[in-house]
């Protein structure tokens, strides 16, 4: 049986008669219209800014790819990860030498579309097997205007960024390498643009107003501020509270005073938590709402904005932590999980050094603390010893800087969600939701 088209989170729950419906970035596979991009083929030339030079086969969209080079570990999850809108403003390389070898499926995307400015891995498989494929990664780049490159060297280009670091690079026919070069030499980083704002929704919308609980009781509405975040994470939001789909600037009195929200989510995204756009106006709502006391939880780059409106400092990994392999260590229980991660920044322990300067560009720098409250590192990375969670000392909040929705990855994670509900039931204590209370 194939999966339903579009994006319905609250669609088969109880109390809900009008629930939205989106789309999938796969949905493009599923109509009869000609791609906008024209197929690209034929020798290519991957250029790095640290002059490595790789030559390679292109395919998908005949555009040309360029970027922040980054790589992914991840074995399974690609049309996962090429809808993630974290990887916005990146040229993707997947280690796993065999990408797409079972497809495209329908409504499984974590996003509307594509949002790596460019693919790069060892070999695409143009036949998948697999019952509900609807088309080739090929194909699915193609529909999406986003380029590829392939036969190439996987293994050396994931050692370069291992030993320098994330390196800007392009790529395109190798009869414009000269012009490749030039337009090399000309770039910035992605981090200097307000990636937030181009991945973020703009206005809100309840996801699946009227949602019950399985006793039959309304269930908490929260808002959750869309930074780019993944369907998945919405997903399992619904399964537990109405929710509130809305923008990462939206205000705080629209959000208490006209939607009456009872707790706030911050999602994942790209880009440089200390960006002066749109994820700043996220940080100062986070802020706020850690004042009011309302139980407040972030992901990824939520989980940065956590911190910096608490005066932490962020700064640039080296390359990153990309993958569904990533271990984590709870500091309080000694247990390990096994995580899915995609971020290229973390978050410092207070009175601590980073491991490396902030870039400053746009971002601003050692942060002003929004609402000085103490904060204890509750997980830690044991590959690299970095901050994965904060909890917020004294506030129903926290903030991990992984993904327990795991789509791609394990689930060691999930019950943080159940935490989270927790939190926000013990705050409500037994009272009706601020919606369906009397204004008074």
């Amino acid at each position: 049986m194939r999966a339903a088209r579009g994006f319905n989170p609250g669609s088969d729950q109880r109390g809900v008669s009008n629930a939205y419906s989106g789309a999938d970035a796969a949905d493009l596979l599923l109509t009869s219209a000609a791609p906008s991009s024209e197929v690209a083929s034929g020798e290519g030339i991957l250029l790095l800014a640290d002059g490595s030079r790789y030559s390679g086969t292109l395919f998908g969209a005949d555009v040309v790819g360029e970027g922040e080079l980054v790589f992914t570990t991840g074995m399974t999850g690609f049309q996962e990860s090429l809808t993630d809108p974290s990887f916005a403003g990146q040229v993707l390389t997947f280690t796993w030498p065999l990408l797409g070898n079972y497809g495209v499926a329908a409504g499984i995307s974590e996003s509307a579309a594509v949002w790596p400015r460019g693919v790069v891995c060892r070999e695409w498989i143009d036949h998948p097997d697999h019952r509900d494929s609807i088309g080739s990664v090929h194909d699915f780049l193609l529909a999406h205007g986003v380029p590829g490159i392939t036969t190439v060297d996987t293994r050396s280009v994931t050692r370069r960024v291992r030993e320098h670091g994330t390196l800007l690079c392009v790529f395109g026919p190798v009869e414009q390498e000269t012009a490749l070069r030039s337009r090399l030499e000309r770039m910035t980083s992605p981090d200097l643009e307000d990636l937030v704002a181009e991945v973020s929704r703009d206005q809100a919308v309840l996801l699946n107003e009227g949602a019950l609980g399985e006793d039959g009781n309304p269930l908490p509405r929260i808002g959750a501020l869309d930074c780019g975040i993944k369907h998945n994470i919405l997903r399992e939001l619904c399964k537990r509270f109405e929710v509130l789909w809305s923008p990462p600037d939206i205000g705080w009195d629209e959000l208490t005073d006209s939607w009456r929200i009872d707790a706030l989510f911050c999602s994942n995204g790209p880009g440089d938590p200390a960006h002066s756009g749109q994820a700043k106006s996220a940080r100062k709502t986070l802020a706020v709402a850690l004042e009011c006391d309302m139980p407040t939880m972030g992901i990824c780059l939520g989980h940065q904005l956590l911190g910096l409106a608490n005066g932490l400092e962020t700064y640039k990994l080296r390359y990153g932590h990309r993958g569904a392999n990533q271990p984590v260590v709870d500091l309080q229980t000694g247990k390990v999980d096994i995580t899915s991660q995609n971020h290229g920044f973390a978050v410092c322990p207070r009175d601590e050094s980073p491991l490396a300067a902030h870039p400053n560009w746009e971002g601003e720098g050692p942060p002003t603390a929004l609402f000085d409250a103490a904060t204890e590192v509750r997980f830690v990375n044991a590959n690299d010893r970095t901050v994965e969670g904060l909890d917020v000392i004294g506030k129903a909040a926290f903030s991990v800087q992984y993904h327990p929705e795991a789509c791609p990855g394990p689930h060691d994670a999930a019950p943080l969600f159940e935490r989270f509900e927790k939190m926000v039931e013990n705050h409500l204590a037994g009272a009706l939701p601020l919606n369906l209370r009397e204004v008074t």
